[in-house]
């Protein structure tokens, strides 16, 4: 949800209103490396193999690139600190996704998983606190927040689903498939009034899934709390289509009605 980097038609254009991107490009950098670094260490204390290096790599890549792309396209002066709370968050998802790849050769010492995971599940907590606090609030930031919540979710979910099976992968790809029905049915786009049990229930699918995870309950109560977390998520997103839906079914009202709706 980038800002729109273009001139306001009704505003004169200023040839020295130039935007200087190297501030927070050189942050992305920055964070690009400390993915690589956490990659490194993460590879020379487990023997990490090949497809965990190249599922790491990849992750870096493409969270620089299409971070770098998204701020240049949003103008923002500053990155702000709660984006490099965020920053710092998908360093640590980067790490639990080469984890995860590298489980698929042999399994990881849960410990390290389980940790990066915690952390990155706690640091969700504090950007958005940090960006109220601070003032520093914007919609790049909040989407890049629940991009990185979502690629968390869709890990875990591919870890779990190696011990409980493939149904386990609809808690992750879920947002991804309301995001792809959305380019066919347009009236998915509009936005969601804020409610606390829909926060809710997001934060609970990263905390059930890493319970499910650290392998300290039986096969079949992992399987419980998993099935739990599944069904929070059908109910949320199925409450939140059908009130996209209804509100689609609604006819605009004329401009003259609108204070009377408002007022109704």
């Amino acid at each position: 949800m980038a800002l729109n980097n273009t001139y306001d038609a009704c505003e004169p254009y200023d040839p020295y209103d130039v935007y200087d991107a190297r501030p927070v490009q050189q942050e992305t950098a920055v964070g690009a490396g400390a993915m690589l670094l956490l990659l490194v260490l993460l590879g020379t204390a487990i023997g990490m193999g090949t497809a965990g290096w190249l599922t790491g790599l990849a992750f870096a890549f493409a969270s620089w690139a299409v971070l770098s792309r998204a701020l240049h396209r949003s103008r923002l002066p500053s990155f702000g600190p709660a984006n490099r709370v965020t920053l710092g968050r998908a360093a640590l998802v980067g790490g639990v996704t080469a984890l995860v790849a590298d489980s698929f050769r042999s399994a990881p010492p849960v410990t390290l998983l389980v940790g990066l995971t915690a952390v990155a599940l706690i640091l969700d907590g504090v950007d958005g606190r940090v960006a109220r606090r601070t003032g520093t609030s914007t919609p790049l930031g909040a989407r890049f927040d629940m991009e990185v919540d979502a690629f968390l979710i869709l890990v875990l979910s591919v870890y779990v689903a190696m011990d409980l099976g493939p149904w386990v992968l609809l808690i992750g790809g879920m947002r991804y498939v309301f995001v792809a029905a959305a380019r066919v049915w347009p009236w998915l786009t509009a936005p969601l009034p804020p409610s606390t049990a829909r926060k809710t229930v997001a934060a609970l699918q990263g905390v059930l899934l890493l319970l499910a995870g650290a392998d300290l309950l039986p096969r079949l109560a992992n399987a419980g709390v998993v099935a739990v977390a599944l069904g929070l998520l059908v109910w949320s997103f199925g409450r939140d289509v059908r009130w996209l839906w209804r509100r689609s079914r609604v006819p605009a009202a004329p401009a003259g009605t609108v204070p009377e709706l408002v007022a109704r």
